[in-house]
């Protein structure tokens, strides 16, 4: 495995780098001012002046969906590989994403879209969603089941004529909130009757259509993350079209796996440049604060974290790259136990590591006079999104202990397969 930079990557990172310091840093305050100002006016989920303004920024610099491999439609799309240190960059800075129509839910969803919708469906949703002028949603967890066993999922989508009729209520539906959200991708049950694993489906659903009821927003940790929001949303008798099933029916879980692997190892890649961010705030506090007559980077308690946190982001980052190499050179069902892996790893370093970050900070760490709390209250979500660590871990385990089954050889004796 080789995860040197191509050419092409360094000319681009070189470009994305001067790009955030250009552009993206100097903005943070501006960008929370401009949230804080909408919502003093009673809606804090109107779109941001200074996204739209970046947006055409960055499409004329070439850093415009960098996420999506080998598609006819985005022709600019990296592979996974080339794509980490990308994203690894943005992932500095919350919001910095977006600017460059690389953020969740969109990213997914347009995979989704990709790989799985008719070309009619990609005319109507996948080219406004490439060019950044609408936004989507992804329905999959529910308030009612515990949604990390997807089986669980009790939303109903039913077939009456030449329509789908949907009803269900979805929570932490993220991007529901946002006003430019025109298109959701819905997961229910077409037949509770069909084997465990073959009961869900996936379809296409207008924001717009009747029916639909945007019940309230939800925070994390007093966060509630507008104009992007997550949503709990209602849905009664929603009716669309029998051609907005994707694949067909019972195929839910076959399209949940494609398009969560490659949503999953974004957030990792994101997750570790939320961690060298904060590693590099706490140096730089560490640096300038004096405690007890000597600058608190001389107590050696600070040196232990230092080199802890270094080195764990070192291992998330070869780990995340080696899965990316996986899903580019075998495919994410060969890749699938890295993957899992990437998900439990990521995360728990990043939150360990801007947990860290805060206490250096002392209480400033905890307000929003740095990044750092917001930072962690995302990345604490992580760790539940997209699969709970629990669920990751479980399949990991499982996948190992396979590697070790007892088989019968030619003579009827027990052996064991694997290292």
């Amino acid at each position: 495995m080789n995860f040197d930079y191509t050419d092409k990557v360094k000319d681009m990172r070189a470009r994305l780098l001067a790009f955030m310091d250009e552009h993206i840093y100097p903005n943070e305050a501006r960008f929370f001012a401009e949230i804080a100002a909408n919502r003093a006016k009673g809606n804090a989920w109107i779109p941001t002046t200074l996204i739209e303004e970046l947006k055409p920024k960055a499409r004329a610099a070439g850093l415009w969906n960098l996420f999506l491999p080998k598609s006819p439609r985005a022709p600019e799309g990296l592979s996974n590989l080339e794509y980490a240190p990308m994203c690894e960059i943005m992932g500095r800075v919350p919001f910095a994403a977006e600017v460059f129509n690389c953020s969740a839910p969109d990213t997914g969803n347009m995979e989704t879209f990709e790989r799985y919708a008719s070309e009619e469906l990609k005319d109507q949703w996948l080219e406004p969603l490439l060019k950044g002028e609408i936004r989507s949603a992804f329905l999959m967890t529910e308030p009612e089941v515990a949604s990390s066993d997807a089986t669980n999922i009790q939303c109903r989508i039913e077939r009456d004529g030449g329509e789908y009729v949907i009803n269900g209520r979805k929570w932490w539906s993220s991007g529901a909130g946002d006003p430019r959200c025109a298109v959701y991708i819905v997961m229910g049950k077409t037949n509770p009757d069909a084997p465990r694993h073959s009961q869900q489906s996936m379809i296409i659903v207008p924001s717009n259509s009747k029916g639909i009821t945007i019940v309230r927003p939800l925070s994390v940790f007093g966060y509630d993350d507008a104009p992007h929001g997550h949503m709990e949303v209602l849905l009664e008798n929603v009716r669309v079209p029998v051609g907005n099933l994707l694949l067909g029916e019972g195929r839910g879980f076959e399209i949940a796996q494609g398009r969560l692997g490659p949503g999953r190892i974004h957030h990792c890649m994101r997750s570790i440049g939320a961690a060298e961010r904060a590693l590099e705030l706490m140096c730089q506090r560490l640096n300038t604060r004096v405690a007890f007559g000597k600058p608190v980077s001389a107590q050696s308690v600070w040196h232990e974290r230092i080199a802890d946190a270094r080195c764990r982001i070192e291992m998330a980052r070869l780990l995340t790259l080696k899965a990316a190499y996986m899903m580019d050179t075998v495919g994410n069902k060969v890749a699938k136990a890295e993957i899992a892996m990437i998900k439990v790893v990521a995360p728990n370093m990043a939150c360990d590591i801007i947990d860290m970050a805060i206490q250096a900070h002392g209480g400033g760490g905890v307000s929003d006079d740095f990044p750092l709390a917001y930072s962690y209250a995302s990345q604490r979500t992580l760790r539940l999104a997209d699969g709970p660590d629990e669920v990751h871990r479980q399949s990991i385990a499982k996948l190992e202990l396979a590697k070790h089954m007892l088989v019968k050889t030619e003579i009827d004796m027990p052996v064991t397969r694997g290292c």
